[in-house]
């Protein structure tokens, strides 16, 4: 299965998890920017989205953005979680054929700096279009072949030999 074309079905709150590798998972979170969920909902995914995040094998994060608005209130708590917690991210730039090709630029870059994201943190993409997915797909690559951070192991506790 490619993640990238995978298509879950499933209403906006609900988690997803999909084989990505023989020892990895997609593990699709619910939103909580812009979807429409009451308070105490968005509250609920803050809660599962800081439980996943403290776990001690956890890869990295795909975090999506969409390029044309300006980063929440609740995207710059999710920033301050994954710096807080060393989290590697990878933020996908969706829907970047919305804009012309200076507009895409010149978003990338507010965006990477609203969120203190390094330029290999951001890969500007497109659905529609394919555009940075190939980039994508190699950067998830790189992100999973690396191993999991060591916080939240137990002191003098290692990962397995052939990990």
């Amino acid at each position: 299965m490619n993640v990238f074309e995978m298509a879950v079905a499933g209403p906006v709150g609900a988690q997803h998890a999909a084989p990505l590798h023989d020892t990895y998972y997609l593990l699709d979170l619910p939103g909580y920017g812009y979807s429409r969920a009451s308070r105490a909902d968005r509250a609920a995914f803050r809660g599962l989205i800081t439980h996943v995040l403290n776990r001690p094998l956890l890869a990295g994060v795909l975090w999506l953005l969409d390029i044309r608005r300006e980063p929440s209130d609740d995207d710059r708590a999710m920033q301050e979680l994954f710096a807080a917690r060393q989290t590697p991210v990878l933020a996908a730039l969706t829907k970047s054929d919305t804009l012309a090709r200076t507009a895409r630029a010149r978003r990338e870059g507010e965006l990477r700096s609203a969120l203190e994201l390094e330029n290999d943190q951001a890969i500007v993409t497109s659905a529609r279009e394919k555009e940075g997915i190939a980039e994508l797909r190699e950067a998830i690559g790189a992100l999973i072949r690396k191993p999991p951070r060591g916080p939240g192991l137990a002191p003098g506790v290692g990962l397995p030999r052939d990990y």
